[in-house]
């Protein structure tokens, strides 16, 4: 081997191993927390020519939010104080004089259950009457649900799926009537619903207290204000409080008699709320479900993908909110879509085989019937 020869070869691994485009990690690599929490993100490189600038973005190219915070390096994305808007992908971009690399990680928020239960009651029930109680629950993981009568732990024989549980309940006398609860339970927490049933048309006393309100089952979007009415009747007249189940108040709560309001909902404002009326012969409750509905908040997998002609195309777009949401993909600019171009109902966009005049920017719209979120990716195909 001459010195040329050998020469070339030296050159040939030095620029192998010190022109090399950064190549990066991440931990960890997906994450779901709950809302409130914090979370961090850790991008390293782990080969690559120095020097090497780190950013992160957006999977959807939104900006990062308000809550985010880099280290000194970039190195580091720390989330506090986890909200619904954080939810999604974030990719790590490492930059040196030969390229780029990039990874990307995924937060997920973890949903506790939660518990609505049909008809809300209180209801009054003759001997022998039958009624079928219902309990339907959301949460991920997806819980489990049981039925039981207030004072037993024994679990009560229901008709269940995997998001409700059916109970019939036959009154023949005072004894089969009382309060029902189902409860729903995850590694994420638990949460309860209860009904009560009377027998014979409720208590024999004419004073007794009898809470109702206005209006049992109410639908809100994200940061409206909700009124919830309760009335009570009896003597002497009862004294009427406000709960919500199994959790405090939401903080921007007003209560003005049998008047709740709730100012700039959330979803974790989602539950029962519960009227009690008491007086000194006893008490009675009513109860409201609320629903809060969040639009969709849409993000793209990849933000930009390079390819050939020929070559196939999967963009999958994801949304995070109120159910059921709707996807559909457009190229941005007027452009029409390829011919090909086939679009699924869970956000998939697929082409067979792409040619260059594919290239250019699509955008995903997410719809629900709250609102819709747009996301970008670029597509770049190269002849």
């Amino acid at each position: 081997m001459n010195l040329q020869t050998a020469a070339l070869i030296l050159s040939a691994v030095l620029h192998t191993v010190w022109g090399q485009s950064p190549v990066v990690s991440v931990r960890p690599r997906t994450a779901a927390v709950k809302l409130g929490e914090t979370v961090s993100f850790h991008c390293r490189v782990t080969s690559g020519s120095q020097p090497v600038q780190l950013e992160w973005k957006r999977t959807n190219n939104q900006p990062l939010g308000d809550n985010v915070k880099l280290g000194p390096d970039g190195a580091v994305l720390t989330i506090a104080n986890v909200r619904l808007s954080n939810q999604g992908g974030y990719r790590c971009i490492a930059t040196n004089a030969q390229g780029k690399g990039m990874i990307t990680t995924s937060l997920t928020i973890r949903q506790p259950p939660k518990v609505r239960v049909t008809p809300p009651g209180p209801l009054s029930v003759r001997a022998g009457e039958s009624v079928t109680l219902e309990c339907s629950v959301t949460g991920k993981p997806r819980p489990s649900i049981s039925w039981t009568k207030q004072g037993s732990e024994t679990s009560l024989v229901s008709t269940t799926t995997d998001a409700t549980a059916s109970l019939q309940v036959t009154v023949m006398s005072a004894e089969d009537a009382g309060i029902f609860v189902c409860r729903a339970q995850s590694k994420e927490g638990l949460a309860e619903g209860r009904v009560e049933l009377r027998f014979g048309g409720g208590a024999s006393t004419d004073g007794f207290p009898q809470a109702s309100v206005t209006e049992k089952d109410l639908t809100a979007v994200e940061g409206q204000s909700i009124t919830m009415h309760c009335h009570a009747t009896g003597s002497p007249t009862p004294i009427i409080s406000w709960s919500k189940l199994r959790a405090p108040l939401p903080w921007q709560h007003k209560v003005n008699g049998g008047i709740l309001t709730l100012n700039n909902v959330g979803r974790q404002d989602s539950g029962q709320y519960i009227c009690n009326a008491t007086s000194a012969l006893g008490f009675s409750e009513a109860y409201v479900q609320l629903e809060v509905d969040s639009p969709p908040y849409a993000t793209t997998l990849m933000d930009e993908t390079v390819a050939g002609p020929g070559d196939a195309l999967r963009l999958q777009c994801l949304a995070h909110g109120t159910h059921p949401i709707r996807f559909r993909w457009m190229r941005v600019g007027g452009a029409s879509m390829s011919p090909g171009a086939e679009t699924t109902k869970d956000g998939l966009l697929k082409i067979a085989q792409l040619k260059v005049t594919d290239s250019g920017m699509y955008k995903c719209v997410a719809t629900n019937h709250v609102g819709s979120s747009e996301a970008l990716t670029k597509v770049t195909v190269r002849a």
